[in-house]
């Protein structure tokens, strides 16, 4: 149901953009939007994983600089089935993490200081399985391509009047100009949204099953949110673009679970994750450890 929805929302996003196109320039603006979607498309599918982890000045880290955060990541890899991923971590105490990559054998996770440093490894175990779910469902690809096409969007909004307003093949003419400028940012942000949060639910279930433990992931998330609130990331603000990528919102103004929300509120991601787990219980009951590691 996930993925039905998530195609018919990437649908609608491709729809929306060569609508943009038709009512800027007619037939040939449509064609024109369409060159464009599939040359922006082709360059972030090559290059996004390198510019998101170079915006937030993120660092690679092998069995020898990370040991226990390598080991865990190899471990959850071998469970879900999927190659070994490049390990990275991003200096912010602020914690947080993400995968990127634009398939499973070119992916990589991302997880800050912040995390390192306050969750236990069941919760940081909960976590990494998130975020190889995001990988073997190649979510990493469909929010690139999400992004690249609400960029491209807000590209044509930003050069309406240019090439728009005063075309002949404009079939609304100024009107059309007007509609793409105000209406088209807008619904690439819902449409964008509503993906994003689509995908985060199914990263949240396979990730529980990943682990084999729903509630390491639920209170994980607990500790991430109360954490981030009072914690800014400077870079996810000069980059706000990149939001959606993060397990939690890293924006400092962070919404509830509607509309112009990037992520679930974290509250029904942990209920379903207790359901999930068959258990309406205190999540902090899951930060027990052991000696022998996350897997016992």
């Amino acid at each position: 149901m996930g993925m039905m929805r998530t195609a018919l929302l990437l649908a609608a996003m491709t729809g929306l953009f060569l609508a943009a196109g038709y009512l800027l320039g007619g037939q040939g603006g449509m064609m024109i939007a369409f060159l464009i979607a599939v040359a922006m498309n082709l360059f972030a599918y090559w290059n996004s994983d390198k510019m998101v982890l170079r915006m937030h000045n993120a660092r690679a880290v092998d069995a020898r600089t990370a040991p226990e955060l390598h080991a865990i990541v190899d471990r959850l890899a071998e469970r879900a089935g999927l190659p070994m991923p490049a390990v990275y971590i991003i200096d912010t105490p602020q914690p947080n993490a993400f995968a990127t990559g634009r398939d499973p054998q070119h992916a990589a996770v991302a997880v800050t200081t912040g995390i390192l440093q306050a969750l236990s490894r069941e919760e940081l175990a909960g976590v990494l399985a998130h975020e190889l779910a995001h990988i073997k469902n190649r979510d990493t690809l469909i929010m690139t391509i999400t992004a690249t096409l609400a960029g491209a969007l807000s590209m044509l909004a930003n050069f309406a009047l240019f090439f728009g307003g005063n075309s002949r093949n404009n079939p609304l003419g100024f009107v059309g100009t007007i509609l793409v400028m105000i209406l088209a940012p807008i619904g690439a942000m819902l449409v964008q949204m509503a993906i994003s949060r689509t995908r985060e639910y199914d990263a949240d279930r396979l990730g529980a099953e990943i682990c084999g433990r729903p509630l390491w992931l639920a209170s994980a998330l607990g500790q991430i949110e109360s954490a981030a609130r009072g914690v800014q990331n400077p870079a996810a603000e000069r980059n706000p673009a990149s939001a959606h990528l993060f397990i939690i919102n890293p924006l400092s103004g962070q919404g509830a679970d509607n509309l112009f929300s990037t992520h679930p509120k974290t509250a029904n991601r942990i209920r379903k994750l207790q359901e999930l787990a068959g258990a309406s219980v205190d999540t902090t009951t899951s930060r027990r450890m052991t000696s022998r590691g996350p897997w016992g």
